[in-house]
């Protein structure tokens, strides 16, 4: 089974489709180039100030800056692109909201080994969530071109089907070929992982991943986001960053407060979030998060 391939036309829906039955898909030209380059320049010192990973998972010559909403205008762009957020909101449809869970450029440098095979949702604890139940949706935005040869992500179509934690080797997978601005879909439930680069320039891409808001964020958006940025963010993408309730009632502050008073208490709501998409999804069984 090959890696699906969209057109930048593509609907949220059709997304949802093939990530249900495949578990990826890629959709091409998202990102213009002048966009790419602009979240390259504002990337710069911060990528390289980034040491190399310190062990084999992580990669030993690979670097992973993250912190992108706080270091990068571009990146809120891409955080909030109305297909991408469209995409995991029809994936992750039974929960009752959704939040960013990290932001990371990943750079893999010449001569870096093949990352072992895992699925990104094991980072919860390796908690065994069932068949069919995705806890998140992850995109990577390719900043160079993704090839075979320079270390293009490794996935398995249709392994979100697949028994947990299996020790799966490079030659059960296959390439996510695309060219820079492309966009990769992946579920947590997707076995994969990075390529070795075999070329003599970097791969580099754009982690944002989002999951359901009843789980723990990997990246610490409150601490990693300083105040006086997020001051300076739009209400939309301070709920995503997780000023907003969890599901319905997680996450308040003192006397049920809306979190986002912290920031902006204009934009601050009364009662409970979400309370009546959580009563519709009692009543209908539907459950999520």
């Amino acid at each position: 089974m090959t890696v699906e391939h969209l057109p930048a036309s593509t609907t949220p829906e059709t997304i949802r489709e093939i990530l249900v039955r495949d578990g990826c898909a890629v959709v091409d030209g998202l990102a213009a180039p002048e966009q790419l380059a602009r979240f390259e320049a504002e990337m710069k010192p911060w990528l390289d100030a980034t040491p190399l990973g310190p062990d084999d998972f992580s990669g030993r010559r690979t670097r992973r800056t993250g912190g992108l909403v706080a270091r990068s205008a571009t990146a809120r762009e891409l955080v909030m692109h109305p297909l991408v957020v469209g995409a995991v909101k029809q994936l992750l449809a039974d929960a009752t909201s959704i939040h960013l869970h990290l932001t990371q450029v990943i750079a893999i440098g010449p001569g870096e080994a093949a990352q072992p095979i895992h699925r990104d949702q094991w980072a919860f604890d390796f908690f065994p969530f069932p068949t069919g139940y995705e806890a998140q949706c992850n995109t990577i935005w390719a900043l160079t071109d993704f090839t075979e040869e320079n270390g293009a992500t490794r996935v398995i179509p249709g392994s979100t089907t697949y028994e947990d934690k299996l020790q799966l080797g490079a030659e059960a997978t296959e390439p996510a070929e695309m060219e820079a601005g492309s966009v990769l879909f992946y579920t947590g439930s997707l076995y994969h992982g990075g390529g070795a680069n075999r070329s003599d320039a970097v791969r580099a891409g754009i982690n944002i991943t989002y999951a359901r808001s009843w789980l723990r964020q990997e990246e610490n958006q409150y601490l990693t986001v300083p105040r006086e940025v997020a001051r300076e963010l739009d209400t939309p993408l301070l709920r995503m960053l997780g000023y907003a309730r969890g599901a319905y009632a997680l996450g308040y502050v003192d006397d049920l407060r809306d979190p986002i008073e912290m920031i902006r208490s204009e934009a601050s709501e009364t009662g409970l979030g979400q309370l009546e998409r959580a009563r519709q999804q009692l009543v209908s069984g539907t459950g999520g998060g």
